[in-house]
């Protein structure tokens, strides 16, 4: 089994830097991939969209973030407007969620896009009132600086407002990465990101990932080593046996 190549980058200290992106994207890492990416607005993935094959789609809980921190920090009134406005934007997903995308594309255009015309007039006027080097105008110039970004889930009901989901399934590296900071050797780093396959991929396929692995380290040394393949999560039935032999 091969390790993904997204998973390898955070095979060393796990520190993301623009030098380990940049070599991704030229060994060839989504050099195929061909239609929207949502992301944090991390200078490393600016490449990426660079020849229009991908488009950068925005996320709004990074923007709807650094205003919770204002608010949090100095109560500030233009922070808690800027919160306000976000959560109808929220709101308005809340109700379209699990919708099919046609509906959900047009909902957000005739309630959401309005919102985020009137939220984005605001800022532009907000900002001439604030000092240039204020936390407040720093906030609102990185959602302007995303906005094209930002509205691009309006136009495909496919796409999410934010890319939370994806976030929380790499918690558990995070939190990882955290505790135990080092993976000891670029060997060890691609044996972890293998097992955090694993363990995503028997997630998506509605499997205990305990379970599974239980079952897979009880049968894989008796198992041919050139049918790996019908022990991976897809291809067990509940019964944990292979559904064909491949």
């Amino acid at each position: 089994m091969t390790v993904p190549q997204a998973a390898r980058q955070h095979r060393r200290s796990g520190l993301r830097t623009l030098p380990i992106a940049r070599e991704n994207i030229r060994s060839g890492h989504l050099r195929e991939f061909r239609g929207t990416l949502q992301a944090d607005a991390y200078a490393g993935f600016n490449q990426l969209y660079a020849n229009g094959c991908i488009q950068e789609v925005a996320c709004w809980a990074h923007v709807r973030r650094k205003f919770y921190d204002l608010q949090q920090a100095h109560a500030s009134p233009v922070a808690s407007e800027a919160l306000q406005r976000i959560a109808a934007l929220y709101g308005i997903e809340k109700e379209i969620r699990g919708r099919p995308p046609d509906e959900r594309r047009e909902v957000r255009n005739q309630r959401a896009r309005p919102l985020l015309e009137s939220l984005c007039q605001w800022f532009e006027t907000t900002l001439l009132k604030l000092s240039r080097k204020s936390d407040t105008t720093a906030a609102i110039r990185y959602a302007l600086g995303l906005w094209e970004a930002l509205m691009r889930y309006c136009d495909d009901g496919r796409l999410e407002i934010d890319n939370n989901a994806a976030e929380r399934a790499l918690r558990a590296v995070a939190l990882g990465r955290k505790n135990y900071l080092f993976a000891g050797s670029d060997t060890g780093g691609e044996r972890a990101a293998a097992i955090y396959s694993l363990i995503g991929t028997a997630k998506l396929n509605d499997r205990d990932p305990e379970a599974y692995l239980r079952m897979v380290l009880s049968r894989i040394a008796d198992h041919p080593v050139n049918r790996f393949g019908e022990l991976l999560p897809w291809n067990l039935d509940t019964d944990w046996e292979p559904r064909t032999a491949l």
